[in-house]
């Protein structure tokens, strides 16, 4: 810990307390409804036996709504997302990962959906896959679990998929425990502890599993979806997926609130040195929603909010909203929370604040604010950026300073 910066934008300046050796709170899972079973390692098939096949599937619409301020593409939102002018992702996040795994198993034995599906991806980055026919446009979860089903009669070893946290949910659902599940981050919410922290992550761990099935751990994973309140998340079921650490996300958790204090404190004193004239983006979270609690004005949890002279310029802000707010020229900050469990900073559920908006605000105009059990027990000890295809170069790597109580700041490593 060092001595914290001027709050950009702010009047007043948090400096350093010296409690460097504070208590370590109990982490508890976000997940109230499933039960994980015993840690288990099984095997799935002969170490000597390659090539195996793998199944893959994508949701072509996962990830359409994030830029255009939707929390998902359940059931229909994902018309609206494209009214709003937004375009699929998850076939291009989807490439990342298969490129990946295609580096060192070119010919792996591969069941896919035919089209946008899978299909389209895989023949992209040089597989040769059989295909299972998917018959309707747009695709439904109805395909997505029909799909898995033939997936686990056919014998596959992995499903390797592309999607969010309904994703998941939909093929769980149909094959259960039985076959492994790798997920390819590709949606707007991904608080399921079944994802690669990044699409690579993802191909690389598909990789590690093919060229030894039966020397990689397989662990039950919680599922989790929206639920339990506003921005919530709930239990839905447990997965069996492939572990390797560094590589898969953890799943969404919630720290303890023995030091909720602090943090509400660190909020009042951000709400009371707001400058004027200046526009405050409010990432999604608990957090960031307690500096709009103290200005006394509503907001969203689970979205992005704009801030301007103590009063909403937005509320649950799109990006092209935040960008047309920006080209006013007045000067910008803007204020993430960080996921509990996850370490995420960007790139899930929060897509509007994109690289573009970045740019526009500089790098130097972000601060970050969390508890700081949250933060101390994040293992491994950093934060981590996921923000897509559309970066032309990774944003907010290195070291940043996290602010966790009026006076008192940890510096952490940010990843992608």
């Amino acid at each position: 810990m060092d001595d914290c910066g001027e709050i950009p934008g702010g009047e007043g300046r948090f400096e350093q307390e010296r409690d460097a050796h504070p208590p370590r709170p109990v982490l508890q899972p976000m997940n109230r409804g499933a039960r994980l079973p015993e840690h288990r390692t099984f095997r799935t098939g002969d170490p000597g036996q390659y090539p195996i096949r793998i199944g893959l599937i994508i949701n072509p619409i996962a990830g359409m709504g994030g830029a255009v301020g939707l929390h998902g593409t359940d059931g229909n939102s994902y018309r609206r997302a494209a009214d709003l002018g937004a375009a699929p992702i998850a076939g291009k996040r989807a490439a990342r990962a298969l490129r990946h795994l295609a580096s060192s198993h070119p010919n792996l034995d591969m069941l896919t959906a035919s089209g946008s599906m899978g299909e389209d991806a895989a023949r992209n980055t040089g597989f040769d896959p059989e295909t299972i026919p998917v018959r309707s446009e747009p695709t439904t979860s109805e395909d997505t679990k029909s799909a898995a089903l033939a997936m686990k009669s056919a014998g596959v070893s992995l499903i390797l998929f592309a999607g969010g946290d309904g994703t998941a949910r939909d093929i769980v659902e149909a094959v259960g425990g039985e076959v492994p599940i790798l997920g390819i981050p590709t949606g707007v919410k991904m608080h399921s502890a079944v994802f690669g922290t990044t699409p690579e992550a993802a191909g690389a761990m598909a990789a590690r599993f093919v060229k030894s099935p039966g020397r990689i751990r397989i662990l039950p994973r919680e599922v989790l979806d929206a639920g339990g309140g506003p921005g919530g998340v709930a239990g839905f079921s447990v997965a069996s997926v492939p572990y390797v650490r560094d590589l898969l996300q953890p799943g969404k958790a919630a720290a303890s609130i023995g030091n909720d204090h602090h943090i509400d404190r660190l909020c009042a004193a951000f709400a009371a040195d707001m400058a004027p004239d200046h526009l405050y983006i409010l990432g999604p979270g608990t957090t960031t929603k307690r500096i709009l609690d103290h200005l006394g004005l509503a907001g969203t949890t689970a979205g992005v909010d704009v801030v301007l002279n103590e009063e909403s310029a937005a509320v649950d802000a799109t990006e092209s909203r935040l960008l047309e707010l920006l080209r006013t020229g007045r000067p910008a900050v803007i204020v993430l929370g960080v996921i509990g469990g996850q370490g995420f900073l960007l790139g899930r559920g929060n897509q509007q604040i994109s690289p573009a908006v970045i740019e526009q605000v500089g790098e130097e105009n972000v601060l970050i604010l969390a508890a700081e059990e949250k933060v101390r027990l994040l293992d491994p000890p950093v934060l981590r950026v996921d923000t897509g295809v559309e970066a032309s170069r990774p944003v907010m790597l290195g070291y940043r300073r996290v602010h966790t109580a009026p006076g008192k700041s940890i510096v952490m490593k940010v990843v992608a």
